[in-house]
């Protein structure tokens, strides 16, 4: 497999395909990593998956956390608290480090990384791809394009990017200040400090992310860029703040400086014969709350372990087909919320109204919690069945087997199926036929219904629930989702 992009996406992409025992390489049309990073925040489902690959604990070395979330900088506390989870919160993480360590796990599980290569073009037959690279041709059976929201694999598939032109224009940037930093109302509690101003028709925010290192933004709606590529320069971001905000603070030590739109845009399809798209080459918009990395991750975790599969002969093009089916109607729901909160945030009067009608709705428990599972990943339903449970996140829980006490999340370091057997159920495994690819842990007490057997896909979400003794049923799932018994 040729995975194109070494971000984020593309990295944890690597690892879940090596897990899943197929060979893959990633090449970089960057020849260094990102010196400076654009997204820092993991939501609370991609902190989830971690966990369930044992990264977690190389990830919160040195983070920070953020407890509670924001909605379009109303002011209302998302209650991330209200979901059956361990991580409540959002991981701060800054995206090289991020890299940093995903790299290092993929060199681990023997992914190759090739920088200063990336895809230039490609042609597909009915037996692979033959991608073209800055440094010569590649063979592969797959080709996922993880190379951004301008991606070269995307343009080359002739699939189309649909959505929306901008309307919203920032500066953003790590930097320190010397003076006092405005303290507006209503921006929430990803801006503890910020300054709304609707004669401008724009608003400034900014937090900690390291100890006197603000992440600060500023934001108008009035006029477009000059150049949206142009570098932005120090005088830039400080006329930009005397503009908005009457000062410019004591802006110094600035580390890094960007532009950032509200464009919005979907891929038309996730897959084109042997070529898929990833991450922001399948979809980009406003980066609130950290969506967009978060939603690229969660991605890769879905897709993996179903390229794995088909390249070993277990899975089928309809388990491969099942990754563009679940994950595009995710994207477009981000797509949506974006497009919502750049109204939201846009300080013209004439939204006053409709900002106060989502402060109101956002107090309302039912409305909070749709909002913080929808943000958090925590919601995220690809259905197919008739236990609630189906095509939802396998809650986690402490069970009690016949070998001692033993959490779920535990369960999935080598991202494989999980069929949880209570006690009372079959002694032998109805699925030995599929021991290969499957674990069974049989289970005393624990787990969210002691009863029911679950069979758990390698990315923790459910894929049946049922009776143990409704074996047609489960051999059918299992069949569906990890191929024919061996």
């Amino acid at each position: 497999m040729v995975v194109a992009g070494a971000g984020p996406t593309g990295l944890m992409l690597a690892c879940e395909l090596a897990l899943g025992g197929a060979r893959a390489v990633v090449v970089e049309r960057r020849r260094e990593p990102e010196k400076h990073s654009k997204a820092m925040g993991m939501q609370g489902r991609t902190v989830e998956l971690l966990e369930l690959r044992g990264l977690l604990d190389r990830f919160k070395e040195g983070a920070g956390v953020l407890q509670g979330g924001n909605f379009a900088s109303l002011g209302v506390p998302m209650r991330f608290e209200e979901f059956d989870t361990r991580h409540p919160y959002v991981l701060l993480v800054p995206q090289l480090r991020t890299e940093e360590l995903l790299a290092e796990r993929a060199r681990e599980l023997g992914v190759r990384i090739v920088r200063g290569s990336g895809v230039t073009g490609f042609a597909q037959d009915a037996d692979g791809v033959t991608v073209e690279t800055d440094t010569g041709l590649l063979r592969a059976r797959y080709l996922v394009g993880c190379d951004g929201g301008g991606s070269t694999v995307r343009k080359a598939a002739g699939i189309g990017f649909t959505g929306q032109d901008p309307h919203m224009y920032a500066l953003i940037g790590d930097m320190r200040f010397s003076g006092d930093l405005p303290r507006g109302e209503g921006l929430g509690p990803m801006r503890p400090v910020g300054l709304v101003n609707p004669a401008k028709r724009s608003w400034f925010g900014a937090f900690q992310h390291q100890p006197g290192v603000y992440r600060a933004t500023v934001a108008w709606f009035d006029r477009p860029f000059a150049d949206r590529r142009a570098p932005v320069t120090e005088e830039e971001m400080r006329a930009a703040l005397v503009e908005h905000t009457g000062s410019d603070h004591g802006m110094h030590d600035v580390t890094w400086l960007s532009r950032l739109t509200d464009v919005s845009r979907l891929a038309d399809s996730y897959r084109l014969g042997r070529v898929l798209l990833a991450g922001d080459a399948a979809h980009i918009h406003l980066p609130a709350g950290g969506q967009g990395l978060n939603l690229g991750f969660q991605d890769a975790v879905n897709l993996g372990w179903k390229l794995a599969a088909v390249v070993r002969g277990h899975g089928t093009e309809e388990l491969l087909d099942s990754y563009g089916r679940e994950r595009r109607p995710i994207a477009d729901g981000v797509v949506r919320n974006t497009r919502t909160q750049a109204v939201l945030i846009d300080p013209d009067p004439r939204y006053e109204a409709l900002r106060q009608t989502f402060r109101d709705l956002m107090a309302l428990p039912d409305t909070n919690r749709h909002i913080a599972g929808m943000l958090s990943g925590f919601d995220v339903a690809y259905g197919g069945g008739d236990h609630p449970l189906v095509g939802r996140r396998m809650p986690d829980a402490e069970l009690i087997t016949a070998d001692g006490p033993r959490r779920i999340s535990d369960c999935f370091a080598g991202a494989r199926g999980l069929l949880l057997l209570p006690e009372q159920g079959p002694t032998a495994s109805p699925l030995a036929a599929w021991a290969d690819r499957v674990d069974t842990l049989t289970v005393k007490s624990g787990g969210p219904d002691p009863d029911t057997a679950h069979l758990v896909r390698p990315d923790g979400y459910v894929a049946w629930a049922g009776e143990p003794a409704r074996t047609e049923e489960l051999h059918h799932a299992a069949t569906t989702w990890f191929g024919a018994a061996a």
